[in-house]
């Protein structure tokens, strides 16, 4: 069978399609890193607890309407979107509307204690007992003064004021409160006075409602022969003990009326078909809500202020990644500035020259003084040499009365008479001065 190829751009485009589809509004809870707000207006942070993280996106026009400014570290619940950032392919949430989360350590430790019970089945309804359809007696753990036990008390009269009621007082809050709460549910399985029982308490604080989050007080209310109704709080309030308890009501007024039956049974009933009317009539509306609520959501994928937005993304994106990249070129030509200029020095020609320059005056000073010298002996051997000539110059001997003749056609000098011959003119050289004479006559000695 042929198989379809996608191109990365189209698979990121139909991975984006089936999240937003599916994922139409969400709320996530985590821990601000990472934020960076560009010149856009635009946030762009990291969502995390302690196993994971997300990418997320703020635009601008949801930011103004944020009552707090976004700070690294920040505990924080977002309402978003969840879509795929095309480009990159990385999935990340669109924030449209950011709160503080209150309670954050407790409520990571009511979740972590909420798995650690689910997952060895405390809260598994093949655990859970059935309500006596006529309870013959009816338990009551709450705080002797408060609301709560005044409601219940209304009630009970109101819909069936023959049940007997047993009241164990323990303390709702407080450090002690999860000693008295597990103590009482113990008494009354040990007595067996009552064959249900109801644990309340009226709203507050997740703080507040601590101690029905206590796990001895959960282990106590599983443990228990007798079924517990758990009454705590307001409906928007959820415990530990909710979820462990045989039934979960509401409020406190609705634990006792889950407790006793009605004397009015079809009116009993006919509440119970309305809530069953109610509920799907509530679930249609919640149907055609979602159906619009896809339909909105493809509309606003499909609409160019999308692309516009995503288009905007990745400018921001881009001037990050480029600041970061100029600053880094800048850096690396400033390191090649500096090393050059320290193999500049290192290599620099002024050292030579004044080397050369003493060692040219090193040696003009010796050159000077070798000429000197040389000079001196030169002077000496021409003094030697004059000295030497002069004593064997035949001027010398010609200052001593002698004379030196030499013939005036040959210019030889004239040692015997053979060299002469009568008529011969000849050059007479004195001591100072010469003369020329002519032969006249030659004697042999």
């Amino acid at each position: 069978m042929p198989q379809q190829i996608y191109t990365v751009s189209q698979l990121n485009r139909e991975t984006g399609q089936l999240l937003g589809e599916h994922f139409l509004s969400i709320f996530v809870e985590g821990e601000i890193s990472n934020l960076s707000i560009p010149s856009s207006g635009h946030c762009y942070f990291s969502l995390k607890d302690a196993n994971a993280q997300v990418r997320c996106a703020m635009f601008r026009g949801h930011q103004r309407k944020q009552p707090f400014k976004p700070k690294n570290g920040k505990q924080v619940v977002v309402k978003a979107q969840v879509s795929l950032y095309e480009p990159r392919g990385d999935y990340q949430l669109i924030v449209e509307y950011m709160e503080e989360a209150g309670n954050g350590l407790l409520r990571r430790a009511f979740d972590a204690l909420k798995l650690k019970l689910s997952e060895e089945g405390l809260f598994s309804s093949a655990h859970k007992k059935n309500l006596p359809i006529l309870p013959k007696t009816i338990g009551i753990i709450t705080s002797p003064s408060g609301a709560a036990i005044r409601d219940i008390l209304t009630v009970l009269r109101r819909r069936f004021a023959a049940v007997p009621v047993i009241i164990y007082p323990v303390a709702v809050q407080g450090e002690n409160a999860k000693y008295e709460i597990s103590k009482a549910i113990g008494t009354a399985n040990t007595l067996k006075q009552c064959d249900v029982l109801i644990l309340a308490r009226g709203g507050g604080s997740l703080e507040d409602l601590w101690a029905f989050n206590e796990e001895m007080v959960v282990r106590a209310i599983y443990a228990s022969q007798i079924p517990v109704i758990s009454g705590v709080g307001h409906e928007t309030d959820v415990t530990i003990a909710d979820f462990v308890a045989d039934l979960r009501a509401a409020t406190p007024s609705a634990a006792a009326e889950h407790a006793t039956p009605d004397q009015q049974q079809w009116l009993n009933k006919f509440n119970e078909l309305e809530a069953r009317l109610q509920q799907h009539l509530q679930r249609l509306l919640r149907q055609q809500q979602q159906k619009i609520d896809w339909l909105t959501g493809r509309l606003q994928q499909q609409h160019p202020k999308q692309k516009l937005t995503r288009n905007q993304q990745r400018l921001d994106e881009l001037e990050i990644r480029l600041k970061k990249a100029a600053q880094l070129r800048l850096a690396h030509d400033q390191h090649i500035i500096e090393t050059t200029i320290a193999r500049l020095w290192q290599h620099s020609p002024m050292s030579t020259v004044r080397r050369n320059q003493q060692q040219q005056t090193y040696l003009s000073e010796r050159l000077i003084t070798a000429v000197n010298t040389r000079l001196k002996q030169l002077n000496q051997r021409l003094l030697n040499a004059s000295q030497t000539l002069h004593a064997v110059s035949p001027l010398a001997t010609l200052s001593r009365g002698y004379a030196l003749v030499t013939g005036q056609a040959s210019g030889q000098i004239i040692r015997a008479i053979d060299q002469l011959k009568p008529g011969d003119s000849v050059i007479t050289q004195l001591a100072k001065g010469h003369f020329t004479s002519q032969v006249d006559e030659l004697f042999k000695e």
